[in-house]
């Protein structure tokens, strides 16, 4: 399977298979029942989903984290069906090797890797030998510590220098440059004004030559410019993904898949106007 990148940018959908997200959906909404969260996936490519995201533990700040085993039972279930039904490419949001070697040999594309900044070798490994895409996310610390790691000399600037370092590593390991995905890890170790920074900066990131993967969608710095909860961050989530289409994103992470794609086509169509004229 291979993404084409360049052309316009791709929407990934959220599946979240916990009971704890912080954006309310999940098991919170849906329950346990694989093939009710396989049918709501199969709605969010109906949307418009160019790639499905499953993540089986929660990482919002403070998270607590949960075994191999749980990861796996909320999972692979899900996997197993959406592989089976649709050629969508399946994306798995986790960073423990056991349950990466699962999802991949399920026929799971990517390992979204939210440890990207201290990738684990025996997980690139597994990313290496399936040919799969890995998307290297920057963050400090675990879900519990990482908003005590907060400070950057120049946000942008020191993100990019771990970003490399991560690059290398995987292509050390023999993981092929155009399989490798990056990620600033928006919310992740980052203050809000950390995050609108990295936003508003995001074409530096360019240098680092690799597609970028950005996630905004209905995190708390939106409600901290907006003063408002999870649900109510809508049109603040579509300003963020505007604002990262426009300044170079190649995926979009978000949970609401259709209003999304409206937002990623019609910015898409603006700033990719000069191109067609070049």
């Amino acid at each position: 399977m291979s993404l084409k990148f360049g052309e316009r940018t791709l929407v990934m959908g959220v599946v979240n298979l916990t009971p704890d997200s912080f954006s309310g959906d999940g098991r919170l909404r849906l329950g346990s029942n694989p093939a009710a969260h396989a049918r709501f996936a199969a709605k969010l490519v109906r949307d418009g989903a160019d790639i499905i995201d499953l993540g089986g533990e929660s990482t919002r700040p403070g998270a607590v984290p949960v075994s191999a085993k749980q990861e796996l039972k909320r999972v692979i279930p899900v996997l197993r069906l959406l592989v089976r039904r649709s050629a969508t490419p399946v994306s798995v949001d986790t960073y423990k090797p056991l349950v990466a070697q699962a999802a991949l040999d399920e026929g799971a594309a990517i390992i979204n890797n939210i440890m990207g900044t201290k990738p684990d070798k025996r997980l690139l490994k597994m990313v290496r030998d399936h040919n799969a895409y890995i998307v290297l996310m920057h963050m400090r610390g675990t879900p519990r510590t990482m908003q005590t790691r907060t400070h950057y000399r120049d946000v942008a600037a020191d993100i990019i220098k771990e970003l490399r370092i991560s690059i290398r590593i995987c292509l050390d390991i023999g993981i092929k440059k155009d399989k490798i995905v990056i990620d600033p890890g928006i919310g992740f170790a980052k203050t809000p004004t950390q995050n609108l920074e990295i936003l508003n900066r995001l074409d530096e990131f360019k240098v680092l030559r690799r597609p970028i993967l950005v996630g905004t969608s209905r995190k708390s710095f939106i409600g901290a410019v907006l003063g408002n909860k999870e649900k109510q961050r809508l049109w603040g989530t579509a300003a963020t993904v505007a604002m990262a289409v426009a300044r170079g994103a190649d995926i979009v992470r978000v949970h609401d898949v259709g209003v999304m794609q409206d937002v990623v086509t019609m910015t898409d169509a603006i700033v990719r106007s000069n191109r067609s004229k070049q």
